[in-house]
């Protein structure tokens, strides 16, 4: 399945600990940067989806990954103005990246940011996959991205054997990889029915 606004929003209202959207940005305000740091998913996105994107981001954390998102993590970047000094901040995130994913939500084709973000991780690592953020369940596992996002794997979540959430790799909905073997360099494979 895609991840969809409909069950973020229906899992962010069942946990009792959530915090509000503007409680969290305050907390976030005394984060500094961290060279060091390491990522295992860069999440590209457009700032309009800036709720979703924290629920998104929540649900991939959960899983165990390390995410990446811009106004959470650098909070001193301004990506309302296309400045060499954010570019570069950027860059150092990617590199610090194991790949990146780009989140088709509502808004994505308004953000300045996000095609070139997908084009300079695409040539540096060669680990992109588009995140289809649906706004309620589709029972599809297929995506069929427009233009040049149709050349890029897709992300779904779906359950294991073991009856866990578990995200996975897709060229189709017959061809696809656990995403922790696609990030170890496995590429996806053919069903067999």
């Amino acid at each position: 399945m895609f991840f969809n606004i409909q069950d973020l929003e229906k899992r962010a209202n069942s946990k009792s600990l959530t915090e509000s959207f503007a409680s969290y940005e305050l907390s976030s305000l005394n984060k500094s940067f961290d060279a060091s740091k390491t990522y295992d998913i860069f999440l590209s996105h457009s700032y309009l989806d800036a709720k979703h994107i924290k629920l998104i981001r929540d649900d991939l954390i959960s899983l165990g990954y390390s995410v990446y998102v811009d106004w959470i993590e650098d909070k001193s970047l301004d990506r309302t103005q296309v400045t060499s000094e954010t570019a570069e901040q950027l860059r150092i995130r990617m590199k610090q990246s194991k790949c990146l994913f780009y989140a088709t939500t509502e808004n994505y084709q308004k953000s300045n940011w996000m095609p070139w973000e997908l084009g300079y991780f695409d040539a540096l690592k060669d680990k992109v996959a588009i995140l289809p953020v649906k706004s309620r369940p589709d029972s599809s596992e297929q995506y069929n991205g427009t233009e040049y996002l149709g050349l890029y794997s897709y992300i779904t979540l779906t359950e294991d054997t073991k009856q866990n959430e578990c995200l996975w790799v897709n060229n189709n909905k017959d061809e696809y990889v656990k995403f922790d073997e696609w990030l170890e360099g496995k590429k996806p494979f053919i069903r067999n029915n």
